[in-house]
């Protein structure tokens, strides 16, 4: 066959396929926030979390559907206490570089998570794995932590207590396996787009700050056969105007995470394009945060009158208009092994009584007409969060409160929030395991930093203690709804909203399936008939 003839073919292969001849197979992510890390073990948000997911292969991982599977480990037994989990490698896995990946790369990554030198913001999440929280206060060694290579496939956890959630929570970054060669020889910067050795769907390619970070296919991750796409990028867009502007320019084919787009554009996506916008229940709670740590918020007759004037019902159902439930409650409904129970008290008053109830108790507490209660009240940025904040600093404004708002871009709002950097603040989570345990782990004293609040109730304490090591599940969950009442009853934090995941997708991304998790691993993703 002459050179021309080859030439015209692959020309018309090129029309028929409508991209370029050797075009890669390229998916455009907005993805909310510029990433502090890529060190796994540091992460600590749900953009570092997606980024991370596409990147690295924890023991067990996500499926397209958000629900835990199989990962790094083919299989896992557990004892007959519930307390033993042993993770079964698969065989010849390997690292992006060709090293081998061994049982030993998982057990370095957990002690690096313990480790008091890394001072990770999630090791307080993993206080489950025998000795952990021991370790993680300096007070045993690192060969102390409950987790061991028994061979170079074979990775042993010991619990503390039962833990039916493991994994779930195995799924996420801090407990990911990381490569300890790799580290040895390039320190802090291994995580460098020139040095990454990384073992996940993808690697990274270039990681350019508040621009960009992109990814390409790992040729030597064991189920390459099976991703789609060839390339990944990532885009910082924490405002859902930007994103849909982006969408709508085909600049990004999809805005993954939450805040998808803008609540009220969603009539006009229905009407000019029809099957982009994705809304899906989360396990998910919007709320309010008072720094127990910082007068006048470490009085009770505060706390309770600021919950008091928040009607969630107006701001679910009439301001956010996005699918939002109400939450007199701190775990969401739907959630796993939970008994919903536990109730705010005033959760059924009529607001001009909580109103009336909220005024006493601030004047109570000192607090009147010519001496209101006045605080400066910390958000993200975007413009769902604006709507809602606009409308609660109204409530308490009928309540006499004034609260002065600040908004910061997501991560530098987070910075200032686990660094107990506030007075009054909003916050969300998002369930990093189907189990009440993540959400009422951000009140237990030992939480750390993600009890940015400080609260500190040696009676929940200890009703999450009773909590881990009982094995039935029924019992398990009076004793969590009991600990939840408690929380409530201290207004330990202000529960506004369980929330949605909103999210844009163009139809030729196909893979894409909203969940309550809100987790989006591009392995399972592809394009088909892109314009």
């Amino acid at each position: 066959m002459s050179l021309r003839a080859i030439s015209l073919g692959l020309a018309i292969l090129t029309l028929l396929s409508g991209a370029p001849a050797g075009a890669l197979e390229t998916l455009r992510r907005g993805n909310m926030a510029e990433p502090d890390t890529l060190d796994p073990q540091a992460s600590a948000s749900t953009w570092e979390h997606a980024i991370l997911a596409d990147l690295f292969l924890g023991l067990t991982t996500e499926n397209m559907h958000g629900e835990p599977i199989p990962g790094a480990a083919e299989r896992w037994d557990v004892s007959t206490d519930a307390l033993t989990w042993t993770f079964h490698l698969r065989p010849n896995l390997k690292w992006s570089d060709g090293a081998p990946l061994k049982a030993s790369d998982a057990v370095f990554g957990f002690r690096r998570l313990f480790d008091p030198k890394q001072a990770a913001k999630y090791a307080s999440l993993y206080y489950i794995i025998k000795n952990a929280e021991g370790v993680n206060a300096g007070k045993m060694p690192l060969e102390k932590l409950g987790v061991c290579a028994v061979d170079d496939r074979t990775v042993e956890i010991t619990l503390e207590a039962p833990a039916p959630y493991l994994p779930g929570l195995l799924s996420s970054p801090q407990a990911y396996p990381v490569p300890q060669h790799a580290i040895a020889k390039h320190g802090e910067a291994w995580t460098r787009d020139t040095n990454m050795v990384s073992s996940g769907a993808f690697k990274l390619t270039l990681w350019r700050p508040h621009d960009q970070v992109r990814a390409v296919k790992n040729p030597l991750f064991y189920d390459a056969a099976n991703v789609r796409l060839d390339e990944v990028i990532y885009y910082p867009i924490d405002d859902e105007t930007v994103a849909l502007t982006r969408f709508r320019a085909h600049e990004i084919d999809g805005n993954y995470g939450t805040r998808g787009f803008p609540i009220n554009q969603l009539d006009w996506l229905k009407a000019n394009m029809p099957g982009v916008a994705h809304i899906t229940t989360a396990l998910a709670l919007e709320y309010m945060v008072p720094n127990f740590r910082r007068p006048p918020f470490n009085d009770a007759r505060v706390r309770r009158a600021i919950s008091l004037c928040v009607d969630r019902e107006t701001v679910a159902n009439k301001v956010m208009r996005d699918g939002r439930v109400p939450a007199h409650a701190i775990v969401p409904p739907g959630t796993a092994n939970a008994r919903a129970t536990a109730r705010l008290s005033f959760a059924d008053w009529p607001m001009d009584k909580r109103r009336a109830e909220a005024k006493r108790l601030l004047a109570d507490a000192g607090f009147t007409a010519d001496r209101p209660l006045t605080f400066e009240y910390v958000h993200m940025t975007g413009h769902d969060a604006r709507r809602s904040i606009i409308s609660e600093v109204a409530m308490l404004k009928d309540c006499g409160i004034i609260a002065r708002t600040l908004a910061n871009e997501p991560k530098v709002h987070y910075a200032m929030f686990h660094q107990f950097d506030f007075s009054f603040a909003k916050s969300a989570w998002r369930a990093d395991f189907n189990d009440p345990q993540t959400f009422l782990g951000l009140l237990d004293s030992r939480a750390g930093a993600f009890n940015s609040g400080g609260y500190v109730n040696p009676a929940f304490d200890a009703l999450l203690d009773r909590a881990r090591i009982t094995l039935d599940l029924g019992k398990r969950a009076e004793l969590l709804a009991e600990a939840e009442q408690i929380a409530l009853n201290d207004d330990a934090f202000i529960p506004v909203m369980y929330m949605v995941a909103k999210e844009l997708s163009a139809p030729y991304v196909k893979g894409f399936a909203g969940n309550v998790t809100d987790m989006h691993p591009s392995r399972w993703m592809w394009i088909e008939g892109r314009p």
